[in-house]
Protein backbone atom coordinates (compact mmCIF):
# COMPACT_ATOMS: atom_id res chain seq x y z
CA UNK A 1 0.00 0.00 0.00
CA UNK A 2 2.82 2.43 0.87
CA UNK A 3 4.34 1.75 -2.55
CA UNK A 4 1.07 2.76 -4.23
CA UNK A 5 0.60 5.85 -2.08
CA UNK A 6 4.10 7.05 -1.06
CA UNK A 7 2.71 10.36 0.18
CA UNK A 8 0.87 8.45 2.91
CA UNK A 9 3.76 6.15 3.77
CA UNK A 10 4.38 7.67 7.22
CA UNK A 11 0.71 7.33 8.19
CA UNK A 12 0.58 3.75 6.92
CA UNK A 13 3.62 2.84 9.02
CA UNK A 14 1.97 4.34 12.11
CA UNK A 15 -1.17 2.29 11.48
CA UNK A 16 0.83 -0.92 11.02
CA UNK A 17 2.66 -0.21 14.28
CA UNK A 18 -0.56 -0.27 16.28
CA UNK A 19 -0.43 -3.45 18.43
CA UNK A 20 -3.13 -6.01 17.77
CA UNK A 21 -5.96 -6.27 20.26
CA UNK A 22 -5.43 -8.93 22.89
CA UNK A 23 -8.23 -11.41 23.21
CA UNK A 24 -9.03 -14.44 25.29
CA UNK A 25 -7.63 -17.59 23.75
CA UNK A 26 -9.75 -20.69 23.41
CA UNK A 27 -9.30 -23.33 26.07
CA UNK A 28 -6.81 -26.04 25.19
CA UNK A 29 -8.43 -29.49 25.33
CA UNK A 30 -6.27 -32.54 25.94
CA UNK A 31 -6.45 -36.11 27.18
CA UNK A 32 -5.12 -37.57 30.39
CA UNK A 33 -2.89 -40.64 30.30
CA UNK A 34 -5.67 -43.18 31.21
CA UNK A 35 -7.84 -41.76 28.41
CA UNK A 36 -5.02 -42.07 25.87
CA UNK A 37 -4.34 -45.65 26.91
CA UNK A 38 -8.04 -46.52 26.68
CA UNK A 39 -8.21 -45.25 23.08
CA UNK A 40 -5.02 -47.08 22.08
CA UNK A 41 -6.37 -50.33 23.52
CA UNK A 42 -9.53 -50.20 21.41
CA UNK A 43 -8.41 -51.12 17.84
CA UNK A 44 -8.66 -54.85 17.07
CA UNK A 45 -5.08 -56.07 16.72
CA UNK A 46 -6.16 -59.22 14.89
CA UNK A 47 -7.10 -57.22 11.78
CA UNK A 48 -5.05 -55.13 9.35
CA UNK A 49 -7.27 -52.10 9.90
CA UNK A 50 -6.99 -52.43 13.68
CA UNK A 51 -3.20 -52.60 13.56
CA UNK A 52 -3.09 -49.62 11.21
CA UNK A 53 -5.41 -47.56 13.41
CA UNK A 54 -3.51 -48.28 16.62
CA UNK A 55 -0.15 -47.47 15.06
CA UNK A 56 -1.53 -44.27 13.54
CA UNK A 57 -3.08 -43.12 16.82
CA UNK A 58 0.04 -44.00 18.78
CA UNK A 59 2.26 -42.02 16.40
CA UNK A 60 -0.19 -39.10 16.48
CA UNK A 61 -0.35 -38.83 20.26
CA UNK A 62 3.39 -39.36 20.72
CA UNK A 63 4.74 -37.07 18.00
CA UNK A 64 2.07 -34.37 18.11
CA UNK A 65 2.04 -34.15 14.32
CA UNK A 66 -0.69 -32.08 12.71
CA UNK A 67 -3.35 -34.10 10.90
CA UNK A 68 -2.11 -32.89 7.51
CA UNK A 69 1.44 -33.91 8.46
CA UNK A 70 0.30 -37.32 9.68
CA UNK A 71 -1.62 -38.33 6.56
CA UNK A 72 1.14 -37.06 4.27
CA UNK A 73 3.79 -39.29 5.87
CA UNK A 74 5.37 -41.82 3.51
CA UNK A 75 6.97 -45.07 4.51
CA UNK A 76 10.45 -43.70 3.86
CA UNK A 77 9.82 -40.86 6.35
CA UNK A 78 10.35 -43.34 9.20
CA UNK A 79 13.89 -43.96 10.46
CA UNK A 80 14.15 -46.75 13.02
CA UNK A 81 17.90 -46.99 13.57
CA UNK A 82 19.86 -45.09 16.19
CA UNK A 83 17.93 -41.96 17.09
CA UNK A 84 14.63 -43.27 15.71
CA UNK A 85 12.47 -40.48 14.27
CA UNK A 86 9.98 -39.43 11.61
CA UNK A 87 10.49 -36.62 9.14
CA UNK A 88 7.60 -34.48 7.99
CA UNK A 89 6.96 -31.30 6.05
CA UNK A 90 4.94 -28.86 8.11
CA UNK A 91 3.58 -25.35 7.68
CA UNK A 92 5.49 -23.16 5.26
CA UNK A 93 7.03 -26.27 3.69
CA UNK A 94 9.40 -26.51 6.65
CA UNK A 95 10.92 -29.91 7.32
CA UNK A 96 10.83 -31.18 10.88
CA UNK A 97 12.31 -34.22 12.59
CA UNK A 98 10.42 -35.70 15.54
CA UNK A 99 11.96 -38.41 17.75
CA UNK A 100 10.11 -41.63 18.52
CA UNK A 101 9.67 -43.34 21.86
CA UNK A 102 10.63 -47.00 22.22
CA UNK A 103 6.94 -47.98 22.13
CA UNK A 104 6.26 -46.01 18.93
CA UNK A 105 9.44 -47.34 17.32
CA UNK A 106 8.44 -50.94 18.01
CA UNK A 107 4.92 -50.34 16.74
CA UNK A 108 6.21 -48.80 13.50
CA UNK A 109 8.77 -51.54 13.11
CA UNK A 110 6.00 -54.14 13.22
CA UNK A 111 3.72 -52.07 11.00
CA UNK A 112 6.34 -51.68 8.26
CA UNK A 113 6.60 -55.46 8.08
CA UNK A 114 2.94 -55.69 7.05
CA UNK A 115 2.32 -56.51 3.36
CA UNK A 116 2.16 -53.30 1.32
CA UNK A 117 -1.33 -52.61 0.00
CA UNK A 118 -1.26 -52.22 -3.79
CA UNK A 119 2.15 -50.57 -3.86
CA UNK A 120 1.15 -47.91 -1.34
CA UNK A 121 3.81 -45.35 -0.47
CA UNK A 122 1.76 -43.74 2.31
CA UNK A 123 2.72 -44.83 5.81
CA UNK A 124 -0.94 -45.20 6.78
CA UNK A 125 -2.88 -46.05 3.59
CA UNK A 126 -6.53 -46.91 3.17
CA UNK A 127 -7.66 -50.40 2.17
CA UNK A 128 -7.16 -49.54 -1.51
CA UNK A 129 -3.56 -48.41 -1.00
CA UNK A 130 -4.38 -44.73 -1.36
CA UNK A 131 -3.70 -41.98 1.13
CA UNK A 132 -6.13 -41.49 4.02
CA UNK A 133 -8.20 -38.31 3.96
CA UNK A 134 -8.57 -35.99 6.94
CA UNK A 135 -12.22 -37.04 7.27
CA UNK A 136 -11.22 -40.71 7.35
CA UNK A 137 -8.83 -40.15 10.25
CA UNK A 138 -11.39 -38.12 12.17
CA UNK A 139 -13.97 -40.84 11.57
CA UNK A 140 -11.77 -43.71 12.75
CA UNK A 141 -10.72 -41.70 15.80
CA UNK A 142 -14.35 -40.96 16.70
CA UNK A 143 -15.19 -44.66 16.36
CA UNK A 144 -12.43 -45.75 18.72
CA UNK A 145 -13.17 -42.97 21.21
CA UNK A 146 -16.80 -44.06 21.38
CA UNK A 147 -15.79 -47.64 22.17
CA UNK A 148 -13.11 -46.53 24.64
CA UNK A 149 -15.72 -44.48 26.48
CA UNK A 150 -17.27 -47.68 27.80
CA UNK A 151 -14.15 -48.48 29.81
CA UNK A 152 -13.12 -44.86 30.39
CA UNK A 153 -16.29 -42.83 31.12
CA UNK A 154 -14.49 -39.46 31.16
CA UNK A 155 -14.12 -39.74 27.38
CA UNK A 156 -17.89 -39.53 26.95
CA UNK A 157 -17.87 -35.87 27.94
CA UNK A 158 -14.94 -34.93 25.70
CA UNK A 159 -14.88 -34.00 22.05
CA UNK A 160 -11.76 -35.75 20.81
CA UNK A 161 -10.27 -34.65 17.49
CA UNK A 162 -6.86 -35.29 15.89
CA UNK A 163 -5.82 -31.85 17.13
CA UNK A 164 -6.70 -32.88 20.69
CA UNK A 165 -4.16 -35.69 20.29
CA UNK A 166 -1.62 -33.03 19.30
CA UNK A 167 -2.47 -31.02 22.42
CA UNK A 168 -2.16 -34.19 24.49
CA UNK A 169 1.35 -34.80 23.14
CA UNK A 170 2.34 -31.29 24.17
CA UNK A 171 0.90 -31.73 27.67
CA UNK A 172 2.72 -35.05 28.10
CA UNK A 173 6.01 -33.29 27.27
CA UNK A 174 5.19 -30.38 29.57
CA UNK A 175 4.36 -32.65 32.49
CA UNK A 176 7.63 -34.51 31.89
CA UNK A 177 9.50 -31.24 32.49
CA UNK A 178 10.43 -30.48 28.88
CA UNK A 179 11.12 -26.78 28.31
CA UNK A 180 8.59 -24.79 26.26
CA UNK A 181 11.23 -23.83 23.70
CA UNK A 182 11.91 -27.52 23.04
CA UNK A 183 8.19 -28.28 22.77
CA UNK A 184 7.84 -25.42 20.28
CA UNK A 185 10.50 -27.02 18.09
CA UNK A 186 8.90 -30.45 18.57
CA UNK A 187 5.49 -29.25 17.41
CA UNK A 188 6.76 -26.92 14.71
CA UNK A 189 5.36 -23.74 16.28
CA UNK A 190 6.35 -20.46 14.66
CA UNK A 191 6.35 -18.67 18.02
CA UNK A 192 6.98 -19.90 21.55
CA UNK A 193 3.94 -17.85 22.61
CA UNK A 194 1.78 -20.51 20.96
CA UNK A 195 3.43 -23.18 23.09
CA UNK A 196 3.05 -21.19 26.30
CA UNK A 197 -0.72 -21.59 26.12
CA UNK A 198 -0.18 -25.12 27.42
CA UNK A 199 1.24 -23.68 30.63
CA UNK A 200 -2.21 -22.30 31.43
CA UNK A 201 -4.07 -25.44 30.49
CA UNK A 202 -3.23 -27.93 33.18
CA UNK A 203 -4.70 -27.29 36.62
CA UNK A 204 -2.31 -29.74 38.24
CA UNK A 205 0.66 -27.68 37.11
CA UNK A 206 -0.89 -24.61 38.72
CA UNK A 207 -1.59 -26.54 41.92
CA UNK A 208 2.01 -27.77 42.01
CA UNK A 209 3.31 -24.23 41.59
CA UNK A 210 0.98 -22.99 44.33
CA UNK A 211 2.24 -25.66 46.72
CA UNK A 212 5.79 -24.29 46.35
CA UNK A 213 4.79 -20.82 47.49
CA UNK A 214 5.56 -19.75 51.05
CA UNK A 215 2.24 -19.45 52.90
CA UNK A 216 1.10 -16.09 54.22
CA UNK A 217 1.31 -15.45 57.92
CA UNK A 218 -1.82 -16.12 59.91
CA UNK A 219 -3.73 -12.84 60.26
CA UNK A 220 -4.94 -13.80 63.74
CA UNK A 221 -1.45 -13.69 65.26
CA UNK A 222 -0.88 -11.07 67.95
CA UNK A 223 1.33 -8.07 67.34
CA UNK A 224 4.94 -8.42 68.48
CA UNK A 225 5.68 -6.54 71.69
CA UNK A 226 9.33 -6.13 72.71
CA UNK A 227 10.20 -6.70 76.37
CA UNK A 228 11.92 -4.09 78.60
CA UNK A 229 15.36 -5.63 78.12
CA UNK A 230 15.14 -5.34 74.32
CA UNK A 231 13.85 -1.76 74.55
CA UNK A 232 16.71 -0.79 76.82
CA UNK A 233 19.22 -2.33 74.39
CA UNK A 234 17.74 -0.46 71.42
CA UNK A 235 17.74 2.87 73.28
CA UNK A 236 21.41 2.40 74.14
CA UNK A 237 22.43 2.08 70.46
Amino acid sequence: MSFEEPAHSALIQRVLAIPSKRHDKRQVHFLMRPEIEAILATPDQTTWLGRRDRTLLLVAVQTGLRLSELISLDRDAVHLGAGAHVQCVGKGRKERTTPLTTLARRALQAWLKEPVRKGATALFPNVHGGRLSADSVQSLLAKHVQVAGESCPSLKSKRVSPHVLRHSAAMELLQAGVDCSVIALWLGHESIETTQTYLHAHLKLKEAALAKLKPYQDGNRTRFRPNDRLLAFLEAL
